[in-house]
């Protein structure tokens, strides 16, 4: 008998109220997309693992728990598809654990980040202006990510590019922890001199990030730093999971997962 889960695997969250809003819509979506298939969650990060058991209580499987688990469960026929953003650090790491267990399985087949690819790029820098409000004169708009040092895709300066290319100059794309940067964000909002500034996650979930380093009340956050160039600042705690156009494309790519 062949016995077919889906196996969603994220970052994870310590925020309960984006979790529900994005990570458990995007499983949600999934879900209804493969009725024929059990659903299954793992998280990558121990720490936000962890860190949710010793809040609320909930054991979060890693992925090898959740292998392990599926396969006790007699599931023989595995489809996995990562929320993760990138083709970064954390799927390299989901990628290494499935060739560890995949050989308990008839079937494993792999869906593809949110932006593993030149064209997934191109589809999110058509789509990002369409999710929010239309921009006034005066306005710009910010996205910030987290950025990854592990990328084989320059991907948020492609971003940044299309979004200018395809007459969104009023768009711009910055990262917490790489390139490029918040310099590279001060640097627009000087040559544009708006009067309003728009900041909104380019992550799939709002948490710690968006709470804090973008639209913290500590002087060094995003927020801030922007208020202290002039313009007014407005936040958008909405991560990228809570938009429906953004879910379809994970159900794209689940359906189009490759075997590993």
């Amino acid at each position: 008998m062949n016995e077919k889960a889906l196996l969603v695997v994220s970052f994870g969250t310590s925020h309960p109220e984006t979790k529900e809003k994005t990570i458990e819509a995007i499983e949600n979506d999934l879900a209804a997309a493969f009725p024929d298939r059990r659903l299954y969650r793992a998280w990558t990060s121990s720490m936000l693992r962890r860190k949710v058991k010793a809040d609320t209580g909930e054991h979060i499987d890693s992925v090898a728990e959740a292998l392990a688990r599926m396969a006790g469960q007699g599931i023989t026929d595995v489809l996995i598809q990562p929320t993760h953003l990138l083709a970064g650090e954390e799927h390299d790491k989901l990628c290494r654990e499935l060739e560890s267990g995949k050989a308990a399985f008839s079937s494993v087949t792999v869906g593809k980040p949110l932006l593993a690819a030149e064209e997934d790029i191109a589809v999110l820098a058509a789509l990002l202006p369409g999710l929010c409000p239309s921009l006034g004169a005066g306005e710009l708009m910010v996205w910030m990510g987290h950025g990854s040092g592990a990328l084989r895709l320059p991907v948020y300066q492609i971003l940044d590019g299309l979004l200018s290319q395809n007459g969104h100059p009023d768009h711009t794309v910055g990262t917490v922890e790489f390139d490029p940067g918040f310099d590279a964000v001060l640097e627009r909002v000087r040559q544009r001199r708006p009067a309003r500034v728009i900041l909104a996650p380019l992550m799939v979930v709002a948490g710690d990030h968006a709470v804090n380093d973008m639209a913290g009340d500590d002087p060094d956050s995003w927020q801030s730093r922007l208020r202290a160039e002039g313009p007014a600042v407005t936040c958008v705690l909405r991560g990228l999971g809570e938009y429906e156009a953004i879910r379809a494309l994970y159900v794209a790519h689940a359906r189009a997962a490759k075997p590993l």
